[in-house]
């Protein structure tokens, strides 16, 4: 095997990854520059905190979709992801919770790791559906410590301004959940408020949120004034590579995510988005009123992206790697050292996948 441009904590090294039992056991250490040579790269596995589909299956399907969207984002370099819901009546949230929480208990060969779930739905504004389902409903305490008991719940996301909301905040940061700022009308003050409760991020930043105004700042102003993490979906069609590069400057973790539902790695047509049918077509996937429904896009692609509108390539892969895995506080993915996880994407000059390892399994798309 020849050797690689490998991307580490310390930078660029060249040499060839060692690893046993799923681990990484050392990596090269002679330094050197990519554009001195014509070698391939050997990335940090992807980490997706925002999935809701792949393979033609979405998460609202139930158990028998997992295995197949957990396949489908491995092909293109996704190590990690968490599986991610969409807002729906209670019986159905509880029933998919209780499936995720014992399919995260295992990882069944040729699929990335779902390290647990991002809780999208429903405690969000009706207001501010973009594509999710109409059964947005106000969070209550009971109710959210039954759904912790069910599944590893990584992330929520929440409406700041409806009522009761903010005094969960602290409630759920204790209990170890990630609170994001999302499908909200509310104001910047709302959303400083929120942050100040202890929320530490902001879902699909500048996507169903109160925009920006000189006067009226909103969810996004928030965002870019005092946020350290932030997910964004950089297909370039959600956001203006314009407004990536403003966030870009504004919050020093950004992280990418895909978004990504049953569209994804499939053919034109018509999908399932929870309880939505959603078509893809012309590269997006929208609801039969032309909202954007999710993506379609893989986390390779998002790569590709960000280089494209000018990223470095360092600065590109902790952004969908690195930074995914300090705001869930995992240190043993998201970069390779020794005692971290052998979860690597191999890519040609061009950045396509060639080749991805999970925790030390090596496999060819």
């Amino acid at each position: 095997m020849s050797d690689f441009n490998i991307f580490t904590p310390q930078g660029w090294v060249r040499g060839q990854l060692q690893h046993h039992a799923g681990r990484v056991l050392s990596v090269p250490e002679t330094p050197c520059n990519p554009a001195d040579n014509d070698l391939p790269y050997l990335l940090p596995g992807f980490i997706d905190l925002h999935v809701h589909g792949g393979g033609g299956s979405d998460i609202m399907q139930g158990a028998a979709s997992f295995a197949t969207i957990a396949r489908t984002h491995l092909r293109f370099g996704t190590t990690a992801l968490l599986a991610t819901t969409m807002t729906a009546p209670p019986a159905q949230i509880r029933e998919v919770l209780g499936a995720l929480g014992d399919y995260c208990q295992q990882r069944p060969a040729a699929t990335a790791r779902v390290l647990g779930v991002h809780l999208e739905g429903p405690y969000i504004n009706p207001g501010k559906l973009g594509a999710q389902p109409n059964h947005a409903r106000t969070a209550l305490l009971e109710e959210l410590d039954q759904l912790l008991a069910l599944a590893p719940i990584k992330v929520i996301t929440l409406a700041p301004e409806v009522a009761g909301h903010v005094e969960l905040i602290e409630h759920l940061v204790q209990r170890g959940v990630g609170v994001q700022i999302g499908h909200t009308l509310g104001s910047y003050e709302d959303g400083v408020q929120a942050l100040a409760a202890g929320a530490t991020s902001f879902t699909h930043l500048y996507n169903a949120m109160s925009p920006l105004h000189h006067r009226e700042p909103g969810i996004v102003g928030a965002a870019l004034a005092h946020a350290r993490y932030a997910e964004v979906i950089p297909d370039l069609l959600h956001v203006h590579p314009g407004a990536i590069r403003v966030a870009l400057r504004a919050i020093p973790c950004l992280y990418c995510v895909t978004d990504s539902t049953a569209a994804t790695g499939m053919p034109d047509g018509q999908y399932k988005l929870g309880s939505h049918t959603v078509t893809k077509c012309l590269g997006g996937v929208r609801l039969a009123d032309g909202t954007l429904a999710g993506s379609t896009l893989t986390m390779d692609q998002a790569l590709r992206n960000l280089v494209q509108i000018g990223l470095p390539l360092a600065e590109a892969s902790q952004r969908l790697s690195q930074f995914p895995a300090d705001y869930l506080g995992i240190t043993e993915r998201g970069r390779l050292q020794p005692g971290s996880w052998a979860d690597a994407v191999y890519l040609d000059r061009d950045l396509n996948v060639t080749a991805v390892m999970v925790e030390g399994e090596y496999l060819e798309p």
